[in-house]
């Protein structure tokens, strides 16, 4: 996530003066210690959630943990993981739903925070998990805001409760006490009531969040925070905390470039569990809040987990099924293409997935400089083919690349490129789907990868020199006998390292042994209907 991209770089950094050191000293630890808590600070990490913090990692990297451990470094780091977690909430909470519907949830915050489209993310999550959500208009200040909402309702197909035209018009408890009702007779199963903020805290303000709350008697209360709002996060939410006493947090504008340190002093100081967090724009761009696997982001250590769940619900089992078999038979076309392509863009943000790979940091100026707007470009050009030519691109002539082109909005070189990218990766997958190693274009042949289709030609070679002269051909076999041979480590494929670098190894570190947790590789099995 961009709004932790800054502390992920400074904490890696501080871990990489500890790479080969086969002990470490107090000074080494203490060099550590004080990087990582210039870097919460720069992150507006809040003071005291900085002092027990550093403190707890100090003491665990001076004890026997990391003294007996056979690589010091890569146990500083879990620990540093560790007691990340720890302040970030520890377990994941989450929602506690009435006994007898409807679960009334309330939303409370500061004006600007994103509550009323945090409403929306919340319903369109809920409704996907099978509950039946409905949106209550009790914001009745803000200008426009029960608009907004009934926009953002429609938006994620959930009705919304908004009997006053808002704009200062209206009594917001009523309006809260009613919608709880409504919901009630027409067996709803959870009420989410949308509530006014302020530019600042007042006591005006939660006057009237605690009357709202005292007359709905709210099964859960999230309070919403900017996850960019930086120092001033900790005083906001014991505010809140005293007026209201909300049960959970909800982070905002996770995907923004500010230092991100509300999500790392909230829960701390609170003692209120992270529940959800809001990683963009769209209303899709909502999640449960893992602190394990949050950490494993700060520290750039991926996050596999989420990356599956997202793809689980997604791609289609039966439709994956029939593009690898249509992959090994030769079939894959351009429509079977777009439509992989669709499924891709259903997921999110491109860039948000790729950022959740293990050692995303050292891709951070290719994660920046990628374009999203890259697949909608590829839709527009296969979208312009005839049937035919997505079934058949060897149809693709000269004048119908132009008038491609031109339906599109493209250029012809952008055209052939896409043809290009789509041959090579229509091979590549035939070779991997017949249990071959591919080829990647621009590297050579991967040593000691067999290569499917290959046949005994392709794989049997003439050992010693074809030359015909004797004293060259006898120089040249010379050569050959001296070279030493090669041969790769299992996983080394495509110029990767070894297993070791992958899950909870240390970031970036070339010396960890760590590999995927258990549950990582259960998870990952089981979406590969293994």
């Amino acid at each position: 996530m961009a709004t932790f991209g800054n502390l992920t770089d400074r904490l890696t950094d501080a871990f990489k003066k500890l790479r080969g050191k086969g002990k470490l000293t107090p000074a080494d630890v203490d060099g550590t210690v004080r990087e990582i808590r210039r870097a919460l600070l720069d992150a507006d990490v809040a003071l005291d959630v900085v002092k027990d913090f550093t403190a707890r990692v100090r003491e665990r990297a001076l004890g026997d943990e990391v003294s007996k451990a056979l690589n010091p470094a890569q146990q500083v780091v879990q620990i540093v993981n560790d007691e990340l977690v720890s302040i970030l909430g520890g377990q994941q909470r989450r929602l506690e739903f009435a006994k007898n519907p409807p679960t009334v949830i309330m939303l409370a915050g500061l004006q600007g925070a994103g509550k009323t489209t945090l409403a929306g993310k919340l319903a369109k999550w809920l409704a996907g998990e099978g509950h039946t959500p409905m949106l209550v208009a009790a914001d009745l200040q803000r200008p426009n805001a029960v608009t907004q909402l009934q926009v953002v309702g429609e938006q994620a197909g959930v009705p919304v409760w908004a009997p006053e035209p808002g704009n200062g018009v209206g009594n917001p408890v009523k309006v809260a006490k009613d919608g709880v009702k409504e919901a009630q007779r027409r067996q709803y199963d959870t009420v989410i009531v949308d509530t006014a903020g302020r530019l600042g805290v007042d006591s005006e303000l939660m006057k009237q969040a605690a009357d709202i709350c005292k007359a709905v008697s709210p099964d859960e209360v999230l309070f919403v925070i900017d996850a960019m709002i930086g120092q001033d996060a900790v005083t906001t939410a014991k505010a809140f905390q005293d007026g209201v006493d909300f049960t959970g947090v909800v982070l905002t504008k996770l995907d923004g470039d500010a230092r991100g340190g509300a999500a790392l002093s909230v829960a701390s100081v609170t003692g209120r569990p992270i529940m959800f967090a809001s990683t963009g724009e769209g209303l899709g761009d909502f999640e449960p809040f893992y602190p394990d696997r949050m950490a494993s982001r700060i520290l750039d250590l991926g996050d596999i987990l989420t990356l599956i769940e997202q793809a689980q619900k997604t791609f289609d089992e039966e439709e994956a099924k029939k593009v690898a078999e249509k992959f090994a038979t030769d079939t894959f076309t351009l429509e079977d293409f777009l439509a992989q392509m669709q499924q891709l863009k259903n997921m999110g943000s491109i860039k948000g997935m790729l950022g959740m790979l293990p050692g995303a940091k050292g891709m951070r100026e290719q994660l920046d400089n990628f374009d999203e707007r890259e697949i909608v470009r590829t839709e527009a050009i296969i979208q312009s083919m005839t049937p035919a030519e997505r079934r058949m691109p060897k149809l693709l002539n000269g004048s119908r690349r132009l008038r491609i082109a031109k339906g599109s909005g493209m250029t012809v070189t952008e055209v052939n490129a896409l043809v290009n990218r789509f041959e090579q990766a229509a091979k590549m997958m035939k070779t991997v789907a017949k249990g071959g190693v591919p080829q990647v274009p621009g590297m050579g042949p991967i040593p000691g990868a067999g290569y499917a289709g290959g046949g005994k030609k392709k794989q049997q070679r003439k050992k010693g020199s074809r030359s015909g002269n004797p004293a060259k051909r006898a120089a040249e076999e010379a050569a050959l006998a001296a070279a030493p041979k090669t041969s790769v480590a299992a996983g080394s494929g495509f110029g990767l390292g070894s297993a070791g670098q992958f899950g909870s190894g240390a970031a970036g570190d070339p010396d960890a042994k760590g590999g995927p947790s258990e549950e990582e590789l259960a998870a990952l099995q089981k979406f590969l209907g293994r």
